[in-house]
This record gives C-alpha cells, structure tokens and sequence, in this order.
C-alpha cells in the first residue's frame, strides 16, 4: 500500500491510499494517522479512491483514528470508498459513526 499525504487549507489533511490496506499494511496506515490525529482538533480526510482491498484491520485503524481525533475536537472523514468497503462499513453498523463521502471535495466542505 502507498499513502501520501497532503494539507488543504483550512487545516485539513487529505492522506491518499493506493493499493490493499490489510494486516501486512495497516501498521504503516496507522503510524502516518497517528501522527496526524496529534495535532490539535485534525481535520483529516482519507481518499479511498485508490484502495483495491480493506479488511478487518483497515476497517479499525480507521474507526481508532476517528476516535482520537474526536476527543481532540477534530474528525476522520472517508472520501471515494469502493461500493465493497461502504457495504462492508454499513453490514458492521459504521455508516453512523465513520462519514463517508462521494469525493475529497465534498468531504473537505462538510
């Protein structure tokens, strides 16, 4: 899995993933969230446009950052995810609790 990151004003960071987010890649995913969720109230958008695969462990790196980042007074918004992972997050009863948004525009406006 790739991820990059990148800062949209107004304090805003958009991390793109590319590739499968399983057990093998989750760790690196959770480091770079980690770092991010540290910052006062984060604003952080994930772009899942380029995910092929998410299983369990990407599901809970995910729902562990929007966690930390809501007690900071921030937020994890999912941007692009595939018609596979929105089931698979609605089947698990997150479409409450995780944001999901057709594009990285519209997530960064909401």
């Amino acid at each position: 899995m790739q991820v990059s990151v990148a800062h949209h004003p107004p304090n805003t960071a958009v991390l793109t993933l590319r590739g499968s987010l399983d057990i093998d890649t989750a760790p690196a995913l959770k480091a770079n969230l980690s770092r991010l969720v540290e910052r006062p109230a984060p604003h952080i958008v994930v772009d899942l446009s380029g995910l092929d695969f998410c299983d369990s462990m990407g599901v809970g790196v995910l729902v562990t950052a929007h966690g930390r980042a809501m007690e900071k007074g921030g937020w994890v918004r999912l941007a692009a995810a595939s018609g596979f992972l929105s089931r698979l997050l609605e089947t698990l009863g997150l479409t409450g609790y995780l944001s999901l948004h057709d594009d990285v525009e519209t997530a960064i406006k909401s």
